[in-house]
């Protein structure tokens, strides 16, 4: 109990408490973004294979949890000592301590970005129930980040739970009153479904994903319907300027698909954090 008086007397031993916590996060976020794609895709397979009447193929046991994380060249476990967040990378210089295969630099960087998050928002919402939601809100936009930059999907497995946590989180008004959170909800849903039927019946062709109407529909669950401007033009903003120069950079031709989901959680971050200041800049009040 004193050391929790400590946190909530001292803004700085929060952001530390958080961020340390958040790092051990982002080690735990690392096997999500990597292992639920492949536990969908299994999941998949098994559908197909009972629609098709045949039985699905038996397989070894894949969840977030089993087996043991490995290094995918020597299969070596991971040990607890190799597994503390960023350090152990640099102890082992960014490679396995068997087969001195390289390890990807973005695992630290996503124990980092949980981190940094954790510590974000725990500066912004201090030692409250707010920040308890925000943190695993952050957490969840990192993963589904992640997850939709490698294999340009966002699970339902993460979307549809933050859309409801965030409607939990607003029947308190933790950040918006019920009703906004009700509407942002609807509205997000709708603003991004129009616009990929208006694309569809344009171009002929898909624009996004369903994931991304889940996404953004979760987004207004948290900050409400007057939110959703800001978090659409940061979101569009960044994806049009970045995705410009990724092309460019690339050389791909302008019918590349690009993930759009990592926008919108940039986007739903900021909207979490500054949307209502941002919108009462700009109008000169919040709408009721």
């Amino acid at each position: 109990m004193e050391f929790l008086e400590v946190l909530r007397q001292s803004p700085a031993m929060l952001m530390v408490a958080v961020g340390l916590v958040g790092l051990c996060i982002g080690s735990l976020l690392n096997v999500v973004i990597h292992r639920l794609p492949k536990m969908m895709e299994a999941d998949w397979r098994d559908e197909c294979a009972s629609l098709d009447g045949r039985e699905p193929t038996p397989r070894e046991t894949y969840n977030l949890f089993t087996p043991r994380s490995a290094c995918p060249q020597c299969k070596a476990p991971i040990t607890a000592l190799q597994n503390i967040p960023v350090v152990s990378w640099l102890l082992l210089r960014g490679k396995c301590a068997r087969c001195a295969a390289p390890i990807s630099a973005r695992y630290p960087m996503v124990e980092i970005l949980g981190a940094a998050l954790a510590a974000l928002v725990a500066w912004r919402f201090g030692y409250s129930t707010a920040l308890a939601y925000a943190l695993v809100y952050v957490w969840v936009m990192l993963a589904l980040a992640f997850i939709d930059f490698d294999t340009q999907l966002l699970p339902d497995d993460l979307t549809l739970p933050l859309l409801w946590l965030g409607l939990i989180a607003n029947v308190a008004g933790t950040y918006t009153d019920l009703r906004s959170a009700v509407l942002g909800a609807v509205g997000g849903y709708m603003i991004l479904w129009c616009v990929y039927w208006a694309f569809r019946l344009i171009a002929k062709k898909e624009g996004m994903g369903f994931g991304d109407f889940k996404l953004l529909a979760a987004i207004g669950a948290w900050t409400g319907w007057q939110v959703l401007p800001v978090v659409i033009v940061i979101s569009a903003g960044l994806g049009a300027v970045i995705g410009s120069i990724v092309l460019a950079l690339s050389k791909k031709g302008v019918d590349t698909r690009i993930p759009f989901g990592p926008y919108l959680a940039l986007g739903g971050v900021a909207a979490l954090l500054w949307g209502r200041e941002a919108v009462t800049a700009w109008l000169g009040r919040f709408p009721a």
